[in-house]
């Protein structure tokens, strides 16, 4: 992609997701996600209707007059959002569409945090991680995250959540609201998990593609081995065949649901078919 065209994408997604955030989920995003908690602003007089547990009882005593001590959410947080850039290894009509709905989410999250003043960092990862760009605030700052999120090439098409996340543990040794996006068909990190819930405000967001769920009827099919790399002939019209891999990614969808609940963590559906929009908004009112 030239970088005409790449400016060009850039700035659509931004006129797209800039107006959802500044429209919609700049305020939803505030009240779910509260700041560190209250600091002191400032001493000033009583008024009507005031909390009087508030009161400053010294420069009550010092002027006569009641005074009070106003206070501010201290509102500065970090947002990190944790990406799986690793090729889907799953059937699919629309890989694309996905990662597009993808860069859409991560968009509109990031201007959100923009919005209220936040950082925002990203973490791609396949196997590894891919890419880490610490948390920084500012419009620009989310220009450079999208125009990643767009053309970044992965080494790897493996996915392995666990070291993302012990990465992100690494890095970040105060507390973040952290989305990961992913289609979760990975599993032995609900450990991993738990600890990294226990520190930060976690959730998934499970983008995928309604024809990954099953595997169509096809006759055969040529498919990768992931454990050898072999290429090999794979019977789709066998009933069996296409019911063990239902069962597989049925599994694999249970135990994202089941690992981020246990640790506390929030889960969020996005079937690139439907709107991300309607199911951030549910989620941030539940939530708020």
């Amino acid at each position: 992609m030239d970088t005409k065209e790449l400016l060009k994408k850039v700035r659509k997604i931004e006129i797209k997701t800039r107006r959802l955030s500044d429209h919609i989920f700049g305020g939803e995003y505030h009240s779910t996600f509260k700041g560190r908690g209250m600091t002191f602003s400032e001493v000033r007089q009583y008024q009507y209707g005031d909390d009087v547990r508030n009161i400053d009882w010294n420069v009550t005593a010092r002027t006569n007059e009641p005074h009070i001590k106003v206070f501010e959410e201290e509102r500065e947080l970090t947002m990190m959002l944790m990406v799986d850039v690793s090729g889907s290894k799953l059937f699919g009509t629309s890989q694309q569409f996905k990662n597009e709905v993808v860069t859409e989410i991560a968009a509109t999250l990031a201007f959100s945090a923009t919005q209220n003043n936040d950082k925002i960092g990203l973490i791609l990862f396949s196997d590894k991680v891919e890419l880490y760009i610490p948390p920084k605030k500012g419009r620009s700052h989310v220009l450079r995250i999208i125009r990643e999120l767009i053309e970044f090439k992965p080494e790897s098409r493996e996915t392995n959540l666990t070291e993302a996340l012990k990465f992100l543990s690494n890095v970040m040794k105060k507390k973040a609201i952290v989305f990961v996006m992913s289609d979760f068909i990975v599993d032995d990190y609900e450990h991993t998990m738990k600890i990294v819930s226990g520190r930060h405000d976690v959730t998934g967001i499970r983008v995928y593609d309604k024809h990954e769920e099953t595997i169509p009827n096809l006759g055969m099919v040529q498919m990768l081995d992931e454990e050898t790399g072999e290429l090999m002939l794979v019977n789709t019209s066998s009933k069996k065949v296409r019911l063990n891999y239902s069962k597989f990614y049925n599994e694999r969808v249970n135990y994202y649901k089941e690992s981020f609940t246990k640790s506390g963590a929030g889960t969020i559906d996005c079937r690139v078919d439907e709107s991300y929009v309607k199911k951030l908004l549910g989620y941030f009112k539940r939530r708020g």
